[in-house]
């Protein structure tokens, strides 16, 4: 427990410090110990600071918190270390949703609030429909929701595809880049709007770390030790439905983000979900934080799509945990 206590305080102490290192480096250099005397007198740079950077840090840093601590539920819930949140079909439907919107819609009444809308609706519809796929006479098989959200997943990218092959050159171009996810849109009003759905989603998911632990075992052995399984699957997938709905919403497709968080947790801190779970949050959003910082910053004056610089990262993680496992199944026998 200390060695877990002494990794929060380090994750915490260095989620300002990459908050305010984001915020300073771009175009307009701003020194990061500057920052605070900067907002408090409105120098040169507020504007930058307030209006341009910070929305962008601040959603960053939200998205790649809810990423994370929704991969840590699904690898609890399935008890497989490879599960991510896409497993379940929310991000490629809510990729669907924000495609659809993109190419047949002209923007009606809803304007700049028509695909983050779409997307999140699209994502909980799809969330819906596997549960209800999955579920017989009130209880739902964690193999059945697996297999359900690996058929939808095709389905939703068939689509996407579809939608692809229908879109002309302006709209592929938008499609494109959002379904590798940015935060070139970030604004106080998209945080605004993600910022309460986050809060909600996340804290349902904190309150199931016991369960979590419990469930580890085996969901027999969780539901004799007084655990009621079907109530934890049912918030830990509602919860996830929130956060991934809402963080794709926001920035687009992110991959790795939910992978690679838990799994460096766990190898330097323990599988304790009452500390991998809030730590994950912390994490994920230092992780997103500085990939957000490295899309921007490495082909200035471009930028690189978010999900390119997490799947650079996330890949090669990917793969070494595939040999590792392998190597570890090898000794067994």
């Amino acid at each position: 427990m200390q060695k877990q206590t002494q990794i929060m305080l380090i994750l915490g102490g260095l989620l300002p410090v990459s908050i305010c290192v984001a915020a300073g480096v771009g175009a307009y250099q701003i020194l990061p110990w500057k920052i605070p005397r900067i907002l408090f007198l409105q120098e040169d740079g507020f504007a930058v600071l307030l209006y341009v950077r910070f929305p962008r840090v601040v959603l960053a840093a939200l998205v790649g918190a809810m990423l994370a601590i929704s991969g840590t539920t699904l690898q609890g819930i399935f008890r497989n270390p490879l599960a991510d949140p896409g497993l379940i079909g929310i991000t490629a439907g809510a990729g669907l949703g924000a495609s659809v919107w993109i190419v047949l819609s002209d923007g009606g009444i809803l304007g700049i609030w028509g695909l983050p809308i779409a997307a999140f609706a699209c994502g909980m519809f799809v969330t819906i429909g596997v549960w209800k796929i999955s579920e017989t006479q009130g209880k739902v098989q964690t193999v059945t929701l697996l297999l359900a959200g690996i058929a939808l997943n095709s389905l939703a990218g068939a689509c996407i595809g579809l939608m692809t092959f229908l879109a002309d050159d302006e709209q592929l171009r938008s499609l494109t880049f959002w379904l590798l996810g940015g935060f070139g849109g970030a604004t106080w009003s998209v945080v605004l709007v993600t910022l309460p759905i986050s809060i909600v989603g996340m804290f349902v998911l904190l309150q199931q770390a016991s369960s979590l632990n419990a469930i580890s075992l085996g969901e027999s052995e969780a539901y004799h030790l007084g655990v009621p399984t079907e109530s934890l699957k049912r918030l830990s997938v509602f919860g996830v439905a929130l956060t991934v709905g809402a963080a794709v919403s926001a920035a687009g497709g992110i991959g790795f983000i939910g992978l690679v968080v838990p799994h460096l947790l766990r190898l330097i801190g323990g599988a304790d979900h009452r500390y991998v779970l809030p730590g994950s949050a912390l994490g994920g959003a230092i992780l997103l934080i500085l990939a957000d910082l490295c899309s921007r910053t490495i082909v200035v004056p471009a930028e690189l799509p978010v999900g390119v610089v997490t799947a650079l990262l996330g890949g090669p993680f990917f793969l070494w945990l595939l040999i590792r496992q392998n190597l570890r199944i090898f000794k067994n026998y």
